[in-house]
This record gives structure tokens, sequence and C-alpha cells, in this order.
């Protein structure tokens, strides 16, 4: 059977990311996929991303776009539906920002892999408006009702959707009206080893961001006076600087060999964000190390409660307090070996045999959802 000739729509490639990741290996399963995206800077990816051939919509070529790219979220719908698509038999949409949205040839299959619906448009809406200017707020409430229209209807013109975790696959539902299978996104986890000495330190990895609560690893740390190594940078990193005490170190980055390292040492990694599927808690894992995690979100799908991690159930202060005590008993408890074993359940290779299951069934057979009724029907449902 001849390979089908495809194409991958990412969002944006300003950065290296999770979705990059995800990206990477879907180009890994398709080496001859092009790439399709709203903005593009050569120099914030990976070479291997860069060795294909890869399009841009019109957004790239607005003023500031590289930095300022999501200003253009209102026109985003409209650069994507204006790229021809009519050389591809299959299109693979990898959305977190506007991706889905591109127009496929009749007889193509378009499957959707998400990472979340557009957070800034549905559940995380109120946040990003109460922390947007006066300008920005005006015009969001002006743009994004149209824009929650198109994303609704955009997303009944895919074939088939493939979520993240459960929590996406949840918010897929309430957001489209759409089913979606789960395919976890792809962990290196061969890359991560025990250690035979552990430290005393917790660790926390991420980017300090609103939602990422830096802040509230911070503040209780600082309270109890426990050792703590803070890795990232960001739009709070000022304020986290000033807040923490003795007991709290903050690197801004770790190259990779350091960072693998300092996950298989630590006492425990603290991961106190709703994420839609959460990365580091796998590899904190991998590394043969527990995880205290907010027990919200993906992460219940990549951590155990009570067996590779413990859960807390309110972003708090107090609450991520008591979680710490109660690990400090719960610890003797742990097996490494445990974690480990949990973290090989996505190995790339299981993201691999999701997406290709997908796919060869629709390309070997009449995908249901290729009859326009059927699709009206499941988002009915």
């Amino acid at each position: 059977m001849k390979p089908p000739r495809t194409v991958i729509v990412h969002y944006w490639l300003v950065a290296m990311r999770g979705g990059e990741r995800v990206l990477e290996r879907l180009l890994r399963l398709y080496p001859g996929a092009d790439i399709i995206t709203h903005v593009y800077d050569p120099a914030a990816v990976s070479d291997f991303i860069a060795s294909h051939r890869i399009r841009t919509t019109f957004i790239q070529d607005l003023p500031g776009a590289r930095k300022h790219y999501q200003k253009y979220l209102p026109l985003m719908p409209r650069a994507l539906e204006q790229m021809d698509l009519s050389e591809y038999d299959l299109v693979i949409s990898s959305e977190s920002g506007p991706a889905k949205g591109v127009i496929a040839r009749p007889d193509a299959f378009h499957l959707c892999y998400c990472h979340s619906p557009m957070r800034y448009l549905w559940d995380h809406y109120h946040q990003y408006r109460a922390s947007a200017g006066l300008l920005s707020r005006a015009a969001m409430s002006a743009t994004f009702p149209a824009l929650r229209r198109w994303d609704v209807t955009s997303a009944q013109g895919i074939d088939h959707i493939a979520a993240n975790s459960h929590f996406i696959a949840r918010r897929i539902r309430k957001s489209w009206g759409r089913s979606a299978d789960v395919v976890h996104p792809p962990v290196d986890v061969a890359m991560f080893q025990k250690s035979q000495s552990i430290g005393d330190h917790y660790l926390w990895v991420g980017q300090m961001t609103p939602y990422k609560r830096a802040d509230l690893v911070a503040d209780a740390f600082t309270r109890l006076g426990l050792p703590l190594l803070m890795v990232g940078t960001g739009e709070l990193a000022r304020d986290i600087a000033r807040r923490t005490g003795r007991n709290v170190r903050i690197v801004e980055r770790l190259d990779y060999a350091a960072l693998r390292q300092a996950y298989a040492d630590c006492r425990a990694l603290v991961f106190p964000a709703e994420e839609d599927f959460g990365i580091i808690p796998v590899e904190a894992n991998a590394a043969g190390r527990p995880v205290i995690a907010f027990g919200r979100g993906g992460v219940r799908d990549s951590i155990v409660d009570k067996q590779t991690g413990l859960f807390f159930d309110r972003q708090e202060t107090d609450s991520l307090i008591e979680a710490v005590e109660r690990f400090e008993r719960w610890l003797p408890d742990f097996e490494p070996d445990a974690a480990v074993a949990n973290a090989q359940r996505f190995a790339p290779e299981f993201f691999d045999a999701g997406i290709t299951r997908i796919v060869s069934r629709a390309l070997n057979s009449a995908s249901p959802l290729s009859d326009p009724l059927a699709r009206l029907v499941e988002a009915a449902r």
C-alpha cells in the first residue's frame, strides 16, 4: 500500500516544549510529512523539526508575529482555512492553539491529536481575562464568542480525535461535544535512571507562570523549612525569589544531563499544577522518585496515589504542607522500582501504537465519521 501523503498542522513553532516533542514523534512515524504552522522561528526548534518542509499561514508575515503571535488569535481561523491541503491523504492536527480548523480534502482522513481545547477560550478564560490589560480584556470580550463558535464548528469536521489524557477527553466532550480516544504523549523514559544516593531536598521543575503554582510551592517550603530546589524561570520569577527562604535554591535552567540527575537525586518531585497531562511527573517516576501532586488533571493518569506518589486536594499552602508531612510518614513504604515500572506505560512505542492503530484502521476501511450525517449524530450525543 502506498504511504499516504501526510501533513501535520501544529499551532506554532516558537519553542521546544511538550507539544513539540509530540510533533517530533509524529514526524518519526510519518517521515515524509510536511508541516503547517502559523508562526515559525527556525532558531527555536530542533534540527529534526527544521529539516522538514514547513509552510506557514499569513500570520507569519504580520508585524511582530514571532513574539506576539497570540494577539493575532482572531485571525487564525481564516489563516487556517486559506491553506490548500488538496495534495494530502492524511491530515494530523496537533491542537492546543488553533490547528484543527484546516479544510481537508473530502476523502482525506483528519486525525486531531488534542493536547487541550484552547484554554483561554474555555475553562481558563476568566483567569486569562483577569490577568490581561484593559485593551486585551475588551478585545477578548469582543472576539472570543465568535472564536468559541468556530472552535466547536471546526471540531465537527474532524474524522477522529485522540486526547492526551482522560482529563482532556472529558474537556473535549464538554467543549466540542465529541468523544476521543486517549493516547498518552510519548515520554523518553529510557533516558532516566535511578540514583544510588538520594538527597534530602525536594524538587520543583517548570515555568514560573501563574497556573504552574510555583508560588504555592515556594510559600509551603519556606514555612516548612525543608530544602527545595526550584528549576525554572518566567514572569513570576522575581516574585518567587522575593518570597522564598534560605532553604529554597532557584536555578533558571539545567542542561538535560543535570536535570535527569536532579530528578534521580531528589527526595520527591512536587507538582502543584492542574495539567493537561504532565510529562514532568512521569520523568520523575522514570528516575525512581515519587511525586507529591495536586490530584486533578492529567496527573491522575500518570501517578498512582499511595504507590508512585501522593495527591493533595486543594491548591492551598496548608494543603501542600499537610501532604508533605504525610509524605514523610509514607516514604519508607515507597518502592522506586514500582515508580520506574509505572513510567514505562508512557514509553514512546505506546504512543506510536495508539496513533498507528487509529490511522491504519481509518485508511484500511471507511471511517464511520467520513459520513457527514454520522458526524452530526456523534456531535449530538
